[in-house]
């Protein structure tokens, strides 16, 4: 025992931990109480336990106490509940188990520790009862393994700028995962340890964002996009798998990113802005397959080239954005992208509306300064029209198909591919509010062009009306053709040989896009008849008392309005809200006459009469018969080469249905008075 006894004393004075002093009392005091034998065996334990220690075998020390404690039950009692004689073996015995217990936690703490014998230490406590400190050691060694792991990656971030992110989500959800299933192992399922573990996890994530944040590419790049793309992508599906433990991290690793994801979608937004609006810019080629540069390429003969060129570059910047996007970023972030989209485009067509030229010569020279194209014939300016029609109608809903689809398909399910996870409040865009917001656009651009083009029509002479109200005002001789087969007056016939030239042009330019082109012819008829509606100087000579009125000028301005109607139901394209226009105008010319002693009822023809004089017109002006003898250029002679079918009789046209989209013309005349035509459309 002599050499042991030496080995000791030099182990305790290097530790520092037990004096030789502090063993001779107890000694002494078991030499009182116990039997030699007893003595002398207690004796041989505490310096087998301090020769263990000594060789750090702490697996062996802690079997041993264990055997000594299940041997002595009374040795478990604290020493602090007991006063009885054996409580100095237990002091000894206890102090001996605080050198353990540090040996234990210097283990844990040493840097290049392995699993295995981090999970021998750790139970180690658990045997001394030092659950708290061994959960708290826990979580401190994979904290610190974690963080080892993320600074050896870090350096290697702009290596892999799209994908960093990802690498950075597989170390730091991975080790959270881990980190779980040892705490369940060891501690179990106690609520207290659980929680310990979700505020570790809550603490790691937030680490992770801010990480990602700091060694993110340029905000403003689609490397950003794809890389906040795909770090969302493979942080909810870990999520996912740590939901199967019990840490339901879904929403807080939403809360911490969406700010960041919503920077770079607004910041890459704008730079497509730019790209796109910015015609000084780059020629940086931006190639597109067939399948979404063929439709544009077909205009390319009819207008400028920098219009087609602009079309394409818009399609392959979202289509480039779109393809950035992984299936979970779509899926909580798809009805902000679709909105941002549908901005895109409204901003756009206000470049298409700069390049139709203005009736101002002021906005002309405003906008030659932003487009570098100019649509000025009819042919241009409806392959403008066309370039902006296959975009939104053709284009756009294949890009974002995509989009469409995963939002559709989630819909439908009722449910994300998160559990518990709400879709951002800006998330809820239902498709069919998309597509409205890119009809609205669309239309904007249909309402300026048939503004323009109205207003040309109407004012061709040295800034003098085409269409006024003298045209009601003269003598019958001067500006009304009443024979036996009436005519619409002058202005109207022009009306008819512009809307049939433009529809040619439509036809050859449009070819294959037929609800466009009946869309416009719709729009522009809708347009003047509104513009006739809400010209005030017409309506100032009409009321004025001093005016004299005539019925002949109230019967032609019917038969204007009705053959108006028949253009319409013969080309195709009945509107409703042409129809309620022209009713307006009719209501208020009622109104007028018979405010000056005229009475429509007694003066003029019944409604049939009305009807078919308007189709007959228009059959004798599609075969050439004048009706007049009048030299006035405004007096146009048709020919039937513009007559898509050539079959078609003028008296079948009131059995014609048919019902035009909404436009502006409803907006402004919905709350007039409409007396009913008798061939009223269904």
């Amino acid at each position: 025992m002599t050499g042991v006894a030496r080995e000791l004393e030099e182990w305790t004075h290097v530790n520092d931990d037990i004096q030789e002093v502090e063993y001779r009392p107890q000694v002494l005091e078991l030499d009182n109480t116990f039997s030699t034998e007893e003595v002398d065996q207690r004796m041989v334990f505490l310096e087998n336990i301090d020769v263990l220690l000594a060789e750090h075998k702490m697996d062996e020390v802690i079997e041993a106490i264990d055997a000594e404690e299940r041997s002595h039950p009374e040795l478990k009692i604290s020493a602090d509940t007991s006063t009885n004689e054996p409580s100095f073996y237990r002091t000894a015995l206890l102090e001996r188990k605080l050198i353990l217990e540090n040996q234990l936690v210097d283990t844990i703490e040493q840097p290049s520790i392995g699993i295995g014998e981090l999970k021998k230490a750790l139970s180690g406590l658990l045997k001394l009862g030092k659950v708290p400190l061994a959960h708290q050691l826990l979580l401190k060694a994979y904290g610190s393994r974690l963080q080892k792991s993320i600074e050896a990656f870090l350096p290697l971030c702009p290596c892999y700028p799209e994908t960093y992110s990802t690498s950075l989500s597989n170390l730091v959800f991975s080790s959270i995962l881990l980190t779980t299933k040892e705490s369940a192992n060891l501690f179990g399922d106690n609520p207290v340890y659980s929680n310990k573990i979700v505020q570790w996890a809550e603490w790691e994530i937030e680490s992770f964002v801010r990480l990602v944040k700091e060694h993110a590419p340029s905000s403003d790049s689609a490397t950003a996009l794809r890389a906040a793309s795909v770090c969302i992508q493979a942080s909810l599906n870990h999520c996912s798998a740590l939901e199967l433990q019990g840490l339901k991290l879904s929403k807080l690793l939403l809360v911490l990113l969406q700010p960041y994801i919503e920077e770079v979608l607004e910041l890459n937004f704008r730079r497509a802005r730019k790209q796109i609006l910015d015609f000084s810019g780059s020629d940086e080629s931006m190639p597109l397959s067939p399948r979404f540069a063929s439709p544009l390429t077909t205009f390319a003969t009819s207008s400028d080239s920098s219009l087609v060129e602009s079309g394409i570059r818009f399609i392959f910047i979202i289509k480039d954005i779109v393809e950035q996007l992984t299936h979970l970023v779509i899926l909580h972030f798809g009805g902000n992208i679709l909105t941002r989209i549908s901005q895109l485009f409204d901003k756009y067509i206000d470049v298409l509306i700069k390049a139709i030229p203005s009736t101002s010569e002021d906005e002309n020279l405003t906008d030659l300064k932003d487009v570098p194209f100019r649509a000025e014939t009819d042919s241009q300016q409806l392959a403008l029209l066309g370039t902006a029609f296959t975009i939104a109608e053709e284009l756009l809903p294949m890009v974002v198909s995509k989009i469409r689809n995963i939002l559709n398909e989630s819909k439908e399910a009722g449910i994300g591919p998160v559990e518990n996870v709400m879709p951002s409040a800006n998330n809820t865009l239902e498709s069919k509010d998309w597509r409205r917001q890119l009809q609205h656009s669309l239309d904007k651009l249909k309402d300026h062009f048939c503004r323009q083009y109205v207003v040309s029509f109407i004012y061709s002479r040295d800034d003098k009306t085409r269409l006024d109200a003298q045209t009601y005002l003269q003598e019958k001789e001067e500006g009304l053709f009443w024979d036996s087969d009436p005519l619409p007056s002058l202005p109207f016939q022009a009306l008819f040989g512009k809307l049939q030239q433009f529809g040619i042009v439509a036809g050859d330019v449009l070819l294959g896009r037929e609800k466009l082109q009946k869309g416009l012819l719709a729009r522009l008829t809708e347009t003047l008849v509104l513009w006739l509606a809400d010209e005030q100087e017409f309506w100032g000579h009409l009321e004025d008392d001093s005016t004299p009125l005539r019925p002949l000028g109230l019967q032609q301005l019917i038969l204007d309005m009705h053959f108006t109607v028949e253009i319409a139901r013969f080309a195709g394209y009945p509107s409703r809200n042409l129809h309620q226009v022209a009713s307006s105008i009719m209501a208020r010319a009622f109104r007028a006459f018979s405010a000056r002693g005229v009475d429509p009822q007694s003066a003029l023809p019944e409604d049939e009469w009305f009807v078919e004089t308007a189709k007959g017109a228009i059959n004798r002006l599609l075969q050439g018969a004048s009706g007049s003898d009048t030299s006035d250029e405004d007096h146009i002679i048709m020919h039937d080469d513009g007559i898509s079918d050539p079959d078609a009789s003028p008296s079948s046209l009131s059995s014609m249905d048919g019902s035009g989209s909404e436009s502006f013309a409803s907006a402004e005349m919905g709350d007039l008075e409409s007396p009913v035509f008798s061939d009223t459309e269904s």
